[in-house]
């Protein structure tokens, strides 16, 4: 296990691997880094529940408000919403699948700061400007979807309770729909950040344009069969308002890799014309190099020398 530590400075002035400045660990400091990061994203979630417990009235009003708002939540008690607890300790859960709930979506920037601070230290020094710009993005695209998911909710419920025959009474019980609703909010917001993990790899050089362009109708067709897997109800609109999201966000996504690549070709040279066995022309101003450290400058060369006649 020791070999997997930096070596410490000694007698000889041994230093750390010059490799460390760019983001570059053993596997055991990699390890603690994840270990620290998973508890400060628990701990920012921890918080989060802890004050979804103290605001619990006016967050469950908010939460039952797209079940409530359906004919059949009245079907019990007219003129009044009603939910059934069936279990001794349903009503813990309820509060503690609201807080939980509520937990998840105001800590959001913590946990996602923390998964990209885990991230970005692998990135070159060119890659890492794109930090802050996928911050910000991520953040805003987890809401979104979690904002839709609760507006979709209760149009979701009313097509899935609607094939309840005529003659039967409706008592959701109050565990079955905060799970459809923490599903809901979970399976939106991560599915509006897919786009977005689309670039990223885009940005480090693993998935071209090219590549998702080539594979355009199948990727746009796993997203629809995704919303009708992956949605808790099924029903077809909840599937349409997962996929549609989803698909203009994997264009906007594609648009900017094609953008960024034809940018890219334009600085460096498009030499896709060129054959196998045929040369390109060599750059007259090349970009210095940004890892290279700078080094002496070379001794100059004598050409008495290093002329054929220096021997004799």
């Amino acid at each position: 296990m020791a070999l997997l530590k930096w070596p410490k400075p000694g007698r000889n002035g041994a230093a750390p691997p010059a490799d460390s400045s760019d983001g570059r660990m053993p596997l055991m400091e990699h390890l603690r880094e994840l270990r620290n990061r998973l508890v400060i994203a628990l701990l920012g979630l921890l918080v989060g529940i802890i004050v979804g417990f103290v605001f619990f009235k006016p967050l469950w009003e908010f939460v039952s408000a797209p079940y409530c708002g359906l004919p059949q939540a009245q079907q019990l008690r007219p003129g009044q919403c009603t939910m059934l607890i069936l279990g001794v300790f349903d009503s813990f859960f309820v509060n503690l699948k609201v807080a939980a709930m509520f937990g998840l979506i105001v800590s959001s920037p913590v946990w996602l700061g923390q998964i990209w601070g885990f991230v970005t230290p692998g990135l070159y020094r060119n890659e890492k400007r794109y930090s802050i710009l996928f911050l910000c993005m991520a953040v805003p695209l987890f809401l979104a979807g979690a904002a839709l998911a609760y507006f979709v909710m209760d149009t979701g419920l009313s097509i899935l309770l609607g094939f309840a025959p005529p003659d039967t009474v409706t008592g959701l019980t109050i565990d079955e729909y905060l799970s459809y609703a923490l599903i809901m909010v979970i399976v939106f917001g991560i599915s509006f950040e897919l786009p977005l993990l689309m670039v990223f790899l885009n940005i480090i050089g693993v998935l071209p344009q090219a590549t998702v362009a080539k594979h355009r109708r199948l990727v746009i067709f796993l997203m629809f069969v995704f919303g009708a897997v992956a949605t808790p109800g099924g029903d077809p609109f909840t599937m349409i308002a997962l996929a549609l999201p989803m698909v203009v966000l994997f264009a906007l996504a594609e648009g900017f890799m094609y953008l960024r690549e034809k940018r890219q070709r334009k600085k460096s040279g498009d030499f896709s014309h060129l054959s196998d066995d045929e040369a390109s022309s060599l750059d007259d101003d090349p970009e210095p190099l940004d890892d290279v450290a700078p080094v002496g400058d070379p001794a100059p060369i004598d050409s008495k020398t290093t002329g054929p006649d220096s021997s004799g």
